[in-house]
């Protein structure tokens, strides 16, 4: 089969033909029809997650069709659609397992990291770890619900508490895959959108305003309004104190990336009157499941850019660039 694989931290992914992996028990064997393109995919490729298997096949955002069952699986059917998102197996025995917190797992695997993941043509995946996809979403726009959908949603149930209260302003920090879709969540939850990008990208402030945000702008600029919550997309350490500035009093900062660079000293008085920071882990499996039913009620419309599986190497130079509306999606 095709697949675009990773040998080195830092080197361009090799165009290689591997051998069809075979489903183990508990497994199943996917035909991948599409694969997004992440921002941790290009934390792995640049060395910043250290812990990778190599070589390695990255991609955990798969639409894939079951062609085979591997024994002792029960929950699929051949020929079915599902998704493969970036928890990939939990312990189930460890106490973060055992409370209910499988994203904190001591001992998890993760799709595209320790597992190999959806830039190939086939790949097999714990069944328990997979879900169907909803209808009325082709391959290519349900691939970024299975990781930008699901961090999304998980970092904005993490802001719920403080969207309560009679104004619901919600600040987006870095308006990209996740962004766009949890500020149609957000929408339909009653929130007002605030857009922070880059500086100068008018052209992802023009996209986030197009989805319904009451205001977008630089996030060197101060929003018009307080916001009672921020969630953080972009891996810039910086934005935290930024943030903290924006959000009320009992405000809080969600940080939704896996990576970030270092976040610089800040006073005391931007986090004091009970303001927070948290950050989300990975997700769980009832977060899937959550979202999964929720993003067609919404709906929830993700805008991608398809390209060929062969276009790995480029698409994930035009992610590190910001020259991308919406979220890249691989086709094998």
């Amino acid at each position: 089969m095709a697949a675009m694989l990773l040998e080195q931290a830092g080197q361009p992914l090799r165009s290689a033909t591997l051998p069809v992996p075979a489903p183990g028990p508990g497994q199943i064997l996917l035909k991948v029809l599409a694969c997004g393109v992440c921002r941790t995919d290009l934390h792995i490729y640049d060395g910043e997650l250290d812990h990778p298997k190599l070589p390695l096949v990255l991609g955990h955002e798969i639409v894939g069709r079951v062609e085979a069952l591997g024994p002792d699986t029960s929950g699929f059917e051949v020929g079915m659609r599902v998704g493969v998102p970036w928890l990939g197996y939990t312990d189930g025995t460890c106490r973060y397992c055992r409370e209910g917190h499988e994203n904190l797992c001591d001992e998890p695997k993760f799709t595209g990291y320790q597992i190999d993941g959806g830039y190939a043509a086939y790949t097999v995946a714990d069944e328990r770890y997979c879900f169907a996809i909803p209808d009325g979403y082709s391959d290519a726009e349900a691939a970024p619900l299975l990781c930008a959908g699901l961090i999304g949603y998980r970092s904005f149930k993490m802001a719920e508490d403080a969207l309560q209260g009679e104004t619901k302003r919600l600040g987006i920090y870095g308006f990209g895959a996740a962004a766009h879709i949890v500020a149609q969540v957000a929408r339909y939850q009653g929130c007002a959108v605030y857009a922070f990008t880059s500086p100068g990208d008018t052209q992802a402030q023009d996209f986030a305003r197009s989805l319904g945000a009451v205001w977008a702008g630089g996030s060197d600029e101060q929003a018009p309004d307080e916001l009672d919550a921020a969630l953080i997309f972009a891996p810039v350490g910086p934005l935290i104190p930024a943030a903290l500035k924006a959000v009320r009093k009992g405000g809080v900062v969600v940080c939704g990336g896996i990576h970030m660079s270092e976040i610089p000293a800040f006073s005391y008085d931007i986090l004091w009157e009970e303001r927070e920071i948290r950050s989300v882990a990975n997700l769980t499996r009832d977060d899937a499941r959550e979202f999964l039913a929720l993003a067609p009620e919404v709906p929830v419309r993700t805008t991608v850019v398809p390209m060929k599986l062969s276009e790995a190497n480029e698409a994930l130079t035009r992610l590190r660039e910001g020259a991308l509306t919406g979220a890249a999606v691989l086709i094998p």
